[in-house]
């Protein structure tokens, strides 16, 4: 078993409920994610989503920002049986943190 850690993340001035877990393979990943569910609108309305991937030791991954400003977007390339293992279990933890943390269901 995997231990999970809670904690807040102050994003834009707003508190944001996280939970935190290693993912440990041959290359070792720290991912973390967050939200406080919908708000009723844009950000505005106060609604915030997060997340984080952290290479902790042996992974081969390199992350670029997408637009002049990185505002656009970014790309994520791994390289490795390992790292593909170990990002797929960082995305379902991420995706369920964040489901769990929706409080709704919109699809």
């Amino acid at each position: 078993m995997f231990a999970i850690t809670e904690g807040i993340r102050r994003i834009g001035g707003i508190e944001v409920p996280t939970y935190k877990r290693e993912i440990v393979s041959a290359n070792v990943l720290e991912v973390e994610a967050g939200t406080n569910g919908y708000q009723g609108g844009d950000t505005g309305h106060g609604s915030r989503t997060y997340f984080r991937i952290e290479n902790e030791g042996g992974t081969d991954i390199q992350v670029r920002p997408l637009g002049r400003y990185g505002d656009e977007g970014f790309e994520v390339t791994l390289g490795g049986d390992c790292e593909l293992e170990t990002i797929i279990t960082a995305l379902k933890f991420i995706t369920k943190v964040l489901e769990d943390g929706a409080k709704e269901v919109h699809d």
